[in-house]
């Protein structure tokens, strides 16, 4: 199979390279960073890589697997969509799917491919090409957004590729599910950790911290243009759980206050048991 990645980034490269390494499969990528290009050719990420699209390769692959931020990927498959072969497979996977999803099925359907809204549940605090890996999916998710029967069943034959690159599962969900969880298991913890990182004493944790202060801190460094896109793409969906993380948050506070120890221990027990319950 030929499969085209538009975006050689943290996570399109490491798609490429994951083929690449676990698949017989040709990779087509393009980046618009010459740099980026070059790199991906020298070590073995990709097969053929250009910094515009090179119709011709488009036109030639099965899987066209869009990893740019969700207003550019609308934007590639507009430009791109007449040069997309009939019944390939596009799938988008950038990390909401309202802003997406109904956009890029209409044009799938003008022109005759399939749309698949994506989102590996995979990634780091760094970006781009050098710190992609074939390994970023090891153990993950693969969360998957069809909106007809027909993408629903290219996403089900594509699941045996998903699990050649690392993917623990792939799961089928709603663009309007996807963003409501999101909101909470990704976005809400990169504002917490953001936040939680701007604490004055922050300045002084050396020789004070362990490892629960690198956990609530890990994702705090991120690409703000990225995730501010992100959040105010699903803004309505984080704002309700940032309203409840700051409603609890302000339980232990007010135990606190008051130094009521049995309140605070039943606050404590309640997010354990929910903890325990989760895994």
């Amino acid at each position: 199979m030929n499969i085209f990645i538009a975006g050689l980034g943290l996570i399109g490269a490491s798609f490429s390279k994951a083929i690449k390494q676990k698949t017989p499969h040709k990779v087509f990528g393009m980046d618009i960073n010459a740099e980026t290009v070059e790199k991906a050719l020298l070590c073995g990420a990709v097969d053929f890589a250009a910094t515009e699209v090179e119709t011709e390769k488009l036109q030639e692959c099965d899987l066209v697997i869009v990893a740019l931020n969700f207003d550019k990927a609308i934007a590639f498959v507009e430009k791109n969509a007449e040069n997309i072969k009939k019944g390939a497979v596009v799938l988008d996977i950038c990390g909401v799917k309202r802003a997406v999803c109904e956009t890029l099925e209409n044009i799938a359907h003008k022109y005759d491919f399939i749309f698949l809204g994506g989102h590996p549940m995979a990634g780091r605090e760094v970006s781009g090409f050098e710190n992609s890996l074939p390994t970023l999916f090891s153990g993950a998710s693969m969360l998957l957004s069809p909106l007809s029967g027909k993408a629903k069943r290219a996403a089900e034959k594509l699941f045996p590729l998903f699990e050649l690159l690392g993917f623990a599962r792939s799961i089928i969900t709603t663009p309007e599910e996807h963003d409501k969880i999101i909101a909470y298991t990704s976005q809400l913890a990169h504002i917490a950790s953001n936040a939680y990182i701007k604490s004055p004493t922050a300045e002084k944790h050396r020789g004070f911290s362990a490892g629960s202060f690198r956990d609530l801190t890990r994702v705090a460094y991120l690409d703000e243009d990225m995730w501010s896109d992100l959040f105010l793409a699903n803004a309505d969906n984080l704002s309700s759980e940032l309203d409840f993380y700051i409603e609890k948050l302000c339980e232990y506070r007010e135990a606190l206050k008051k130094k009521d120890r049995e309140q605070l221990k039943l606050l404590l027990k309640d997010g354990k048991e929910r903890k325990i319950k989760s895994l």
